[in-house]
């Protein structure tokens, strides 16, 4: 069972983290010389992310089995793409821009070599492991000389699929 909450009412009187998301052209320029890659893509990924006491009351709503809140991020909830953006970057500050781009709950590991391609997965699982955020395996790729990431990539050009 999957609940749809309406947080229009809240989302209008939310103060807006304006946390840039950013341009995925920029990312995919970052990639020029890349011949290995992997993507993870984190399980229910706002999910992961714990509400702020003092805003749990305000995610509250009610069906008829009785009054419920949020503890974590609710999907809908307006500032939730931007919170998250903000958490994985911090998480990965250190490799942005030199072998890890991140985009919202999509991670995508990037190497010139095999060798290095190991060492960069063991530092970006480790450090999933150290937050305690999970990757759904289903959707994670490993060990690709192309992905479709936010589009599709190869080691030479980047095609933005259209949908």
């Amino acid at each position: 069972m999957s609940m749809c909450i309406d947080y229009r009412q809240l989302n209008k009187v939310t103060v807006k983290n304006k946390y840039p998301l950013p341009r995925i052209d920029d990312l995919f320029d970052r990639l020029l010389g890349a011949r290995v890659f992997s993507k993870i893509n984190l399980h229910l990924g706002y999910h992961q992310l714990k509400i702020r006491d003092s805003d749990i009351l305000k995610t509250t709503f009610r069906i008829r089995y009785g009054h419920y809140e949020f503890l974590v991020m609710s999907f809908r909830l307006t500032n939730a793409p931007a919170a998250f953006m903000h958490l994985m970057n911090s998480v990965f500050w250190p490799y942005l821009d030199s072998f890890v781009i991140v985009f919202i709950d999509d991670i995508l590991v990037y190497s010139r070599s095999q060798e290095e391609h190991a060492e960069h997965l063991r530092v970006v699982l480790q450090r999933l492991r150290e937050e305690k955020l999970y990757a759904k395996f289903s959707k994670c790729e490993f060990w690709l000389s192309s992905v479709a990431f936010l589009g599709h990539v190869s080691p030479v050009r980047v095609f933005i699929r259209r949908r």
